[in-house]
C-alpha cells in the first residue's frame, strides 16, 4: 500500500509544473519567475537525474524521469518567453 501510495506521488508531484507553464502562457510573460531560480532547479534535477535512473527504487526512477521532462518544459517556456520579451 506504501508503495503504491509513493508512486502516486512519483506520478502526480511534477504535473503541478503544467499549471505553471499555463499561468506564464496565459500572462505571455514569465516575468514572475525568477530565471536564477528556474536555471538552478533544473541543474539540480538534471545533477541527479543520473542517479535516479540507476536507482534500484522504482518510486525515485519514475519520478526522476517525469520530473525532468516536467521541469523541463518550464524552463523551456520561461527562456522562450523571456526572450521574446528581449526581441
Amino acid at each position: 500500500m506504501i508503495e503504491k501510495m509513493a508512486m502516486i506521488g512519483a506520478i502526480v508531484l511534477p504535473l503541478w509544473n503544467f499549471p505553471l507553464i499555463a499561468h506564464i502562457v496565459k500572462r505571455k510573460s514569465a516575468d514572475d519567475i525568477s530565471l536564477p531560480w528556474a536555471l538552478g532547479v533544473w541543474v539540480c534535477i538534471v545533477l541527479m537525474f543520473p542517479a535516479g535512473l540507476k536507482s534500484a527504487d522504482m518510486v525515485w526512477r519514475i519520478f526522476n524521469v517525469i520530473n525532468i521532462v516536467c521541469f523541463t518544459m518550464v524552463v523551456a517556456t520561461v527562456l522562450f518567453y523571456r526572450m521574446k520579451k528581449k526581441a
